[in-house]
């Protein structure tokens, strides 16, 4: 080879070595500029859910289709030198569509911030409108709740009676995830129920044995019971006393019918169930009851018309109303009406009860 070709040769080597460097180099400085490179985004908030069980991989392809990141390959690489793949938290994100690939993968480790609630649920509210109240906090979807409230598997796995949780939510107050899931949520309320009705026949061991055995009821029957006083009382010191009446009234034989005549059970009855009378469906929530819903025998949850306990439970009620029919006052009153907003007066034949009618309802 001559001197000359010699030469030529080698500036084609060294050129070549030159062209690979210079390339390695722009690719190399890339690669080192990639994490701080803003993706060209507008701004705008992406929904981003990352799932139990999704590989980093996977998550990347999701980040580059959502438009969240370029280079999927090389946010892995980055996030696999950084030593965080297995790091990621799941959860919904909301993720800016303009940062940087070290912005996007420290939300992703930082993980979703929890977003939290406080629900009141009041005593005496029936399930649907525990359910709206939770929807309104935006918990869960009421219409959810309601599916799963009637489920016979849901219903079987806590040892529930009836066709559905009805008098098993506890009425308390409680701190709850936003869009959290509709079994979370009445698994806790019915955990704290039976908390308490422990505690309570704990409290009460004779007391509960004792009204078992003289009325042949089961916890369910006192509950039911429980749900009852909790509508009809206002004042807590009257409410043994009402659920003394109502037990007065299934068991005196001076009280003939049997049948505890009560508008909140027709009411129920109205609202709640799946199946509703005639004269139910005809009827406006809002307004009074007529007297086709006093003598609709259709109507299970009519007291007036149906002797004994209604077929469930007519509310959710709260620790001192499952109390007071566990220990009710041991009276012999038979009846009793509203005399203002908060308290009764109460009476122990028809003739006294109808002199107070008149005296405050007329």
């Amino acid at each position: 080879m001559s001197q000359r070709s010699f030469r030529v040769a080698l500036a084609v080597v060294i050129g070549s070595v030159v062209v690979v460097l210079a390339v390695a180099g722009f690719f190399i400085h890339r690669a080192l500029a990639y994490p701080d490179a803003r993706h060209g985004g507008a701004g705008r908030d992406v929904e981003i859910e990352i799932k139990t069980g999704m590989t980093f991989p996977q998550i990347a392809t999701m980040l580059h289709d959502k438009g969240v990141i370029d280079r999927p390959t090389w946010f892995r690489m980055y996030a696999m030198w950084e030593g965080d793949t297995t790091n990621v938290k799941t959860g919904k994100y909301l993720i800016k569509d303009n940062l940087t690939p070290a912005q996007v993968l420290a939300v992703l480790i930082a993980g979703v911030k929890e977003v939290t609630t406080k629900v009141t649920l009041p005593e005496g509210r029936n399930m649907l409108e525990d359910f709206a109240i939770l929807e309104k906090q935006k918990v869960a979807s009421a219409k959810e709740l309601e599916t799963l409230a009637r489920d016979k598997e849901f219903l079987a796995k806590h040892a529930i009676p009836g066709d559905s949780v009805e008098g098993y939510l506890f009425p308390d107050t409680y701190e709850f995830r936003v869009d959290e899931k509709p079994q979370v949520v009445l698994d806790r309320l019915i955990a704290h129920h039976q908390e308490v009705w422990n505690d309570l026949l704990a409290k009460h061991p004779r007391d509960a044995a004792k009204i078992k055995d003289k009325m042949k009821w089961s916890d369910h029957d006192i509950l039911t019971m429980a749900s009852i006083v909790e509508k009809e009382a206002v004042d807590p010191a009257e409410r043994s006393r009402i659920a003394q009446v109502f037990i007065n009234r299934l068991t005196f034989d001076s009280f003939k019918t049997h049948r505890l005549e009560t508008d909140p059970t027709i009411r129920y009855g109205c609202e709640v169930p799946v199946q509703k009378s005639a004269a139910c469906q005809a009827w406006n929530v809002t307004d009074r009851l007529h007297t086709a819903q006093l003598h609709d025998k259709d109507n299970p949850y009519n007291t007036y018309e149906h002797e004994g306990l209604p077929p469930g439970p007519i509310s959710n009620p709260g620790k001192r109303s499952i109390e007071a029919v566990l220990a009710p006052d041991g009276s012999d009153y038979l009846y009793f009406v509203a005399k203002d907003a908060r308290n009764h007066v109460f009476a122990k034949t028809f003739e006294d009860h109808k002199h107070n009618v008149d005296k405050y309802q007329k």
